[in-house]
C-alpha cells in the first residue's frame, strides 16, 4: 500500500492505492501554500487516515506536482506554492513524514497515467501531451518514465517556432516565453498563445474559448488562426515522434477537450513525420480524473515493488 498525492496551487487530493486500478481518494484539502509546516500537517493527515482504513504503514509517498525538482541542486522549483519553492523538497518531506517520498512532475504522472491504464495502454513508447494553460509533455518507455534530467518530455520550450506559418504562409511574431526565451511553442500555442495570435492576425481580442466556438461554426477569421496554430504546432510535435520513435500522442489539458481540434493536428502531424500511420496517433486522454494521482501511484507502486524486502 502507498499514499499518493496530487498537488496543486488550490488543493491537495490524496489517496491510498494498492494498484493502478485500486486507488480510493480522500477528500480534497486546501493547499497552505505560505505556511510549510501546515503543508507538512496536512500530508500527514491523509497519511495517517489512509494507515487507518488500510491497517498499515505505507511504504511510500508519491507526489505529483505542477513544477520540477531540480536535478542539480534537488530543490523544487514550484511557482505556485511559494512554501515549498526553492526547498530540498524530497529530504525534508522524507524526514518530516519517516516515510520514502518520490516526487513528480503533473504531466509526467499524466502520461504515466495514459501508458499505465489509459488510451496509450499497450504501447511500448508513449509521449503524453498536455495543450492547455501550457504545453508540455513526458516520455514513458516499457512502462517507465524517462525523466533523468527532471525536465524531459519539455517540447514546449526552446526558441524554435518558425516566423512563417499557415497556408498560405503568412508572418507570425517570436513571442517572449514564461521560462525567459523568445520563440518557444509554449508562448504560442498554450490556450493564451492562441489567443496571441488570433490578436496578431485579426487585431482582435477573443478568449481561446470563443476563438474554438467561432472555428467550429465555420468563422474564416478563426480558421486562418487555427490553420496558422496547427501549422507550427505539427512542426514542433513532428520531431518529437520521429526522436522518440512513440505510437501514440494521448493529449490531455483544456484543448483536448475539442475533438475536431485534436483531429485536425493528427491529421497535419501524420503527414510531417517519417513513419506513416493508418490510424490517428493523436488521441483525447482517457484519464479525465485524477491521472496526477493515477501517475503518482503507478510510481509509488513501482517504488514500493523494487523495494520490497524478502
Amino acid at each position: 500500500m502507498i499514499v499518493c498525492f496530487d498537488i496543486g496551487g488550490t488543493a491537495i487530493k490524496g489517496a491510498l492505492a494498492t494498484s493502478p486500478e485500486d486507488i480510493r481518494p480522500f477528500p480534497r484539502q486546501p493547499t497552505p501554500i505560505h505556511d510549510f509546516d501546515a503543508f507538512v500537517a496536512t500530508l500527514a493527515s491523509v497519511i495517517t487516515e489512509a494507515e487507518a482504513l488500510a491497517g498499515e504503514r505505507p511504504a511510500c509517498i508519491a507526489i505529483s506536482i505542477a513544477g520540477v525538482i531540480d536535478p542539480d541542486t534537488a530543490n523544487a522549483v514550484v511557482a505556485n506554492i511559494p512554501c515549498i519553492h526553492g526547498r530540498p523538497l524530497q529530504a525534508e518531506l522524507e524526514a518530516a513524514l519517516g516515510l520514502p517520498v518520490i516526487v513528480a512532475n503533473d504531466a509526467d504522472c499524466f502520461v504515466l497515467a495514459e501508458a499505465g491504464i489509459g488510451a496509450a495502454r499497450g504501447h511500448r513508447v508513449v509521449f503524453g501531451v498536455i495543450l492547455g494553460t501550457g504545453v508540455g509533455g513526458g516520455l514513458v518507455i516499457d512502462g517507465k518514465l524517462i525523466n533523468e534530467s527532471g525536465f524531459a518530455g519539455e517540447w514546449g520550450h526552446g526558441p524554435i517556432q518558425p516566423t512563417q506559418a499557415g497556408t498560405p504562409p503568412m508572418h507570425v511574431p517570436r513571442f517572449h516565453c514564461g521560462c525567459g526565451q523568445v520563440g518557444c511553442i509554449d508562448a504560442i500555442c498554450s490556450a493564451r498563445g492562441l489567443e496571441k495570435l488570433h490578436k496578431h492576425i485579426h487585431a482582435e481580442q477573443l478568449t481561446s474559448e470563443e476563438i474554438i466556438a467561432d472555428w467550429l461554426k465555420g468563422d474564416a477569421k478563426a480558421e486562418r488562426t487555427i490553420d496558422v496554430y496547427v501549422d507550427i504546432l505539427t512542426d514542433a510535435l513532428s520531431m518529437v515522434v520521429n526522436v522518440t520513435g512513440t505510437t501514440i500522442l494521448p493529449v490531455g489539458g483544456g484543448l483536448s477537450n475539442v475533438p475536431e481540434l485534436l483531429t485536425r493536428i493528427d491529421k497535419a502531424l501524420r503527414s510531417r513525420i517519417l513513419r506513416k500511420f493508418a490510424h490517428p496517433i493523436v488521441v483525447p486522454a482517457a484519464c479525465r480524473v485524477e491521472p496526477g494521482l493515477v501517475g503518482a501511484a503507478i510510481l509509488g507502486l513501482d517504488f514500493a515493488k523494487d523495494h520490497k524486502e524478502d
